[in-house]
């Protein structure tokens, strides 16, 4: 790594800018800090904008990554070790990160000009489970997310970042109120689902649909809100044994998305 230039002045404006991208009280988000090796390749990868990329002078910056960089011209500079351990005081120290501009927030639009179905989570807040629901969706054929109620303000929240390895630039995730999704889904002319345990139908019943659909998950405590079920054209259940309360909202949505994985796939080819 001798031919990467080594950043060991806090002076330097790029110190400043990292100090800067991790506030949190910060009010419009226009850059954004992205963490670790895979994140970063996915980000990249979804097209998003680097203003640099950093590592850290104590740790061998990763071939793979660097090739990437360079063939994408983004400048990649290291950081002495000691500038490191003070940015991130107190956090976690990654070994790579980036700065980046954040993306224009995802529109019904971007979701409309797809083809898979669409996966809406109403009152889901643990960033942990929309993580991990962003890259099922991504693996499973969804053309977006919609997401409502989430205490989410922006996709470039960089704990949702990390929850899904960066791959939540890599499809429509959009943020909204109940009425303005349900119009959307409405005027989509798509029929909304809703999984919930007393459900009208089996989730093994999905498949057997050709048409787009809206697949609706609720919060694990709280479940759908009474405007979406409303809204609803059918509710679906997952049969499972009855000492079992209820399964992880992640773990539902990728049992239902597999119902339905030979339609998306399809549609998406």
């Amino acid at each position: 790594m001798t031919d990467l230039d080594i950043i060991d002045n806090p002076s330097d404006p790029a110190v400043q800018r990292i100090i800067d991208v991790t506030k949190p009280s910060r009010s419009h988000i226009k850059t954004t800090l992205i963490e670790d090796v895979e994140p970063l390749t996915h980000s990249i990868a979804a097209g998003v904008e680097f203003i640099e990329v950093y590592g850290s002078d104590s740790s061998p910056f990763p071939p793979e990554l660097l090739d990437l960089c360079r063939r994408q011209n983004i400048p990649v500079r290291l950081i002495d070790s000691s500038i490191v351990n003070q940015l991130f005081k107190g956090e976690r120290k990654a070994k790579t990160f980036g700065i980046a501009r954040v993306p224009r927030p995802a529109r019904f639009s971007d979701i409309a000009s797809r083809s898979g179905d669409v996966v809406v989570l109403d009152g889901v807040k643990i960033v942990g489970n929309i993580g991990a629901i962003v890259r099922t969706s991504l693996a499973l054929g969804a053309s977006g997310i919609i997401l409502v109620d989430s205490d989410i303000t922006s996709i470039a929240d960089r704990r949702l970042q990390r929850a899904s390895r960066g791959y939540v630039f890599s499809l429509p995730v959009v943020l909204s109120g109940r009425e303005e999704a349900i119009d959307f889904i409405r005027d989509s002319g798509m029929k909304l689902m809703t999984l919930k345990a007393d459900g009208d139908i089996s989730v093994k019943q999905l498949g057997d649909s050709p048409d787009r659909l809206a697949l609706l998950f609720g919060s694990e405590k709280g479940g759908p809100s009474d405007l979406f079920e409303k809204a609803s054209s059918a509710s679906v259940s997952i049969p499972m044994m009855s000492s079992t309360e209820s399964l992880n909202v992640s773990v539902s949505l990728g049992i239902a998305l597999h119902e339905r994985i030979d339609r998306n796939l399809a549609a998406n080819r």
